[in-house]
This record gives structure tokens, C-alpha cells and sequence, in this order.
């Protein structure tokens, strides 16, 4: 596979992850959703940290966190160029790339959103507003929307999968998964 169908390939995605977020960030209020069907809806909340809300403590933590990722992204992006020049197996290189994709859509949410959008409240959509910005450079928050909460108790609450993730986080979780069920054909042996 040549790096440009690779490109292709995190490009298509990255943007469908922005496309998203940002139709879900100006077009519902802060944990406000739809459901789609019973067992899957679209919920608008924002991830400060990291994967199930995860974050490093302390005032610098979310600047770690967001340096760790473009640095993360750096290497990423080498590997997938360095894999393509091998003539690596398509597993490998489509993996690479769709995590390459989901990073970058998570570091897009992290660096800019908290300037050019202002608060997401509940009832209230955010507008592109960088007069009353929401946070500062590389203090955004991420946008989640995909819910499934399959499984639930008889009181309503969630019991199984109760994650909400958005397309960059699929990206990166399909990614890891061909490499994880596809390693022989991902890393043949030479």
C-alpha cells in the first residue's frame, strides 16, 4: 500500500471525526442526546482528560497530556511512513493510520476547541465564539458522542457499556483490534 492511499485513509477519517464533533458541539447542549435506537444514542458530553475521563492531576496535567499526544502523533506518523518504505502488510499500515487518524482528532478537540468555541452548557449549544473562548491553547476538551448502553438494570442504569467514545476513539480501538486479531498478518515473520 502506498502512503498516500495511507494518508488517504487517515485524512477520510479524521475528517468524518470532525465533521461530528462539531455538528454534536453546535447542534446539542451539554449531555443532552437522541435515541437512535434502544440500545444506542447520540449524547454530547466533553472528555477533559483522557480515555473514561481519565486525567493528570494538577494545573499542567492537561498540557502534559496534550504535548504526550502531538509527540505521540510524531511517532506514529513516522511509523506509518517507515512501514509504508518497508512495504509493510496492509494490516499494518491500516492500522498505523487509523490510529494515526483517531490521535490527530483527539489532539485537534485538545489544542484548538478551547479557542474557538465558547461553553458548552446544558441547553445551551456552543457557537464558534473566540471572544469568549471556553479555555486557552491546548486546554480543550474532546468530544464525545457514540452511547450504547446495551445492558440495564431495572432501575435504568447502564450495566454494560456505558463508555461514550466518538469516531477518533473508534479509529484508534479498530486500529489496535486488526492488530491484535490480525498480528500474524500485521508482523509476518520475513
Amino acid at each position: 500500500m502506498s502512503l498516500k492511499k495511507a494518508y488517504l485513509i487517515a485524512i477520510v477519517i479524521l475528517l468524518i471525526d470532525q465533521v461530528s464533533k462539531i455538528y454534536v458541539k453546535t447542534h446539542f447542549g451539554l449531555d443532552e442526546g437522541v435515541n437512535v435506537f434502544s440500545w444506542f444514542q447520540i449524547r454530547f458530553i466533553e472528555n477533559d482528560g483522557m480515555a473514561w475521563g481519565a486525567k493528570l492531576p494538577g494545573s499542567y496535567g492537561k498540557l502534559i497530556l496534550t504535548l504526550f499526544r502531538i509527540i505521540a502523533v510524531g511517532g506514529i506518523g513516522w511509523w506509518l511512513a517507515d512501514s509504508v518504505k518497508k512495504h509493510a502488510s496492509p494490516y499494518l499500515v491500516v492500522s498505523i493510520a487509523l490510529i494515526l487518524a483517531g490521535a490527530f482528532g483527539n489532539i485537534i478537540d485538545s489544542v484548538f476547541y478551547g479557542v474557538i468555541f465558547d461553553h458548552s452548557l446544558p441547553g445551551k449549544v456552543a457557537t464558534f465564539d473566540s471572544a469568549h473562548h471556553y479555555g486557552t491553547w491546548f486546554h480543550g476538551k474532546v468530544v464525545d458522542m457514540f452511547y450504547f448502553p446495551i445492558v440495564k438494570d431495572s432501575e435504568g442504569n447502564t450495566l454494560f457499556f456505558n463508555a461514550i467514545f466518538n469516531v477518533a476513539d473508534a479509529a484508534i480501538s479498530v486500529g489496535v483490534g486488526i492488530l491484535i486479531l490480525f498480528n500474524k498478518k500485521a508482523f509476518p515473520k520475513s
